[in-house]
C-alpha cells in the first residue's frame, strides 16, 4: 500500500492536473467551466458535460484531507 498524500500541491484550485486532464482534450473549456461553476456555488461537485458522470471539484476533495488514489480529475494533492 502506498503512503497517502496529505498535503495539497501549490496548484490553484480550478486548473487540474495536466496528467488527470489534459489542456489538449476538445472538451476541456466545457469541463472546466463546469468545474468553475461548481466550485462558484460552494457544490461537491458538478455532473460531467460529457459523459453526465457525477465529478468532485478539487475544493471537495481539499476537504476530505487526504489523495484517495481514484484517479480523481480535480485531485489537489496529485500532480
Amino acid at each position: 500500500m502506498s503512503k497517502r498524500i496529505t498535503v495539497p500541491s501549490d496548484r490553484p484550485l480550478n486548473v487540474p492536473s495536466a496528467l488527470r486532464l489534459d489542456p489538449a482534450n476538445k472538451n476541456y473549456a466545457k469541463i472546466i467551466a463546469a468545474h468553475d461553476e461548481a466550485l462558484a456555488k460552494n457544490l461537491d461537485g458538478y455532473i460531467d458535460p460529457i459523459n453526465s458522470l457525477f465529478v468532485l471539484t478539487a475544493a471537495s476533495l481539499t476537504a476530505r484531507g487526504f489523495c484517495c488514489e481514484n484517479n480523481c480529475r480535480h485531485c489537489p494533492y496529485c500532480e
